[in-house]
């Protein structure tokens, strides 16, 4: 480039400005820790949100997507086929290191948000969240349509343990938003992610974590505790548990 050209470039990055700065975030939960005791039926969180634009202002209103995954977990789904007049399993796929539990909440649905690129890219949205599968000597996540996948879904949702809520995430202020987390009864335990993308003009401005726990307390969290340590004392202590009650039983109900 000759000198001139160089002179010219300079300038042209002098009026340009400094960079634009991605969005920043400031973020809230109402708790941390859920704690599981004998009644528990379950839990609703708060997440707070501010949203410093930065030195780039959108000529779009920012969306918010919020994402809570819960511990990893194996599991496979069956594909069934009635022969000789009984329904028996034929086929089946693994679904590895999946989220025991996902939701996601967003200021409106997520195909207005941005392209459906980008929204698989950032794993915006449930159909858009990736499902590792094992098919055969294979790993992939294969497209939303696939029947396994839609299986696994509708399994995970009739539990309570996955959906999405379109409407989800509130503005309160221009730059301040809120969504409400429910947490159900049968939420398992561990080390939750809430993770929170923002957009405009359909392209990702701004990103934030923050960790969660859903833990037993109490005597459900030494009889986890045991179970998971001492398999075989555990399994002693629910077999003379077993043999007492039925000792009571027959006592109390025998006839003489």
């Amino acid at each position: 480039m000759s000198g001139r050209g160089a002179l010219l470039l300079l300038a042209l990055l002098a009026l340009a400005g400094p960079p634009a700065r991605a969005a920043e975030l400031v973020l809230s939960l109402s708790k941390a820790r859920v704690t599981i005791t004998s009644n528990f039926t379950g839990d609703t969180l708060v997440l707070f949100g501010v949203i410093d634009p930065g030195t780039a202002e959108p000529s779009a209103p920012t969306d918010v997507v919020v994402t809570v995954r819960g511990p990893s977990e194996s599991f496979t789904t069956w594909r069934k086929e009635r022969r000789f007049g009984i329904w028996v399993n034929v086929d089946s796929r693994s679904f590895l290191a999946a989220p025991s539990y996902l939701a996601v909440l967003a200021s409106r649905p997520p195909a207005l948000i941005a392209d459906a690129e980008t929204l698989r890219r950032e794993q915006a949205g449930l159909d858009n969240n990736h499902l590792l599968q094992r098919i055969g000597s294979d790993y992939a996540d294969v497209v939303r349509e696939d029947p396994f996948r839609q299986a696994f879904l509708r399994v995970k949702q009739t539990q309570g343990l996955y959906f999405e809520r379109p409407a989800g995430v509130d503005f309160i202020a221009p730059n301040v938003f809120r969504a409400t987390i429910p947490i159900p009864g049968t939420a398992p335990i561990g080390a939750y992610e809430v993770e929170v993308k923002t957009f405009a003009d359909g392209a990702l401005t701004g990103r934030g974590v923050l960790p969660l726990e859903v833990a037993k307390v109490d005597f459900e969290q030494t009889v986890a505790t045991t179970a998971q340590d001492y398999p075989w004392v555990y399994g002693l202590a629910t077999a003379l548990m077993a043999l007492s009650v039925g000792f009571i039983a027959n006592l109390a109900f025998r006839k003489d």
